[in-house]
């Protein structure tokens, strides 16, 4: 029986060290102050930081990613995949589902962008989930509101 499931998006769990990113980091600052900095310094430093668990590391990551994505029409493919990735990490489903979306158009047997997009689905309903559960708790205590207050107005 073949296996239908799909390779892992892992680049969503799995984060690098404080140390692997603060060599990145480091780099990017060096040739920051040499007023050059290089198309992959500022990637590299940018896929470190979306991978981050910390959402200021997220936002600064797809932030030098949306620069090199508008700056460098020949690594739109590559920026692709890790702009769907850092706003899926932030809860951005829609600007995720968008870029990725761009990824499958260009390379719809690509795996990862397929395992992206799953679980992209999947924190849409979680948030739809959490949406109903969120207006039906406050459906309930508006009408546990309402009951006392037509109590006391009774008597």
């Amino acid at each position: 029986m073949p296996n239908t499931e799909l390779p892992y998006a892992a680049d969503a769990e799995v984060s690098l060290s404080y140390d692997e990113l603060e060599v990145l980091r480091l780099q990017h600052e060096k040739e920051l102050a040499q007023a050059h900095v290089t198309v992959q310094t500022k990637f590299n430093y940018a896929w470190g930081l979306v991978k981050s668990p910390m959402r200021e590391h997220q936002v600064e990551g797809v932030r030098l990613l949306q620069e090199i994505y508008r700056a460098e029409p020949t690594r739109r493919r590559e920026c692709l995949y890790y702009l769907a990735l850092g706003h899926y990490k932030m809860g951005n489903f829609e600007e995720a589902k968008r870029f990725n979306a761009l990824l499958l158009d260009k390379e719809p047997s690509n795996l990862q962008a397929q395992s992206l997009a799953s679980l992209i689905d999947k924190g849409v309903s979680r948030e739809g989930y959490i949406g109903m559960a969120l207006v039906g708790g406050a459906a309930a205590i508006g009408t546990l509101l309402l009951a006392g207050l037509v109590r006391r107005a009774r008597r």
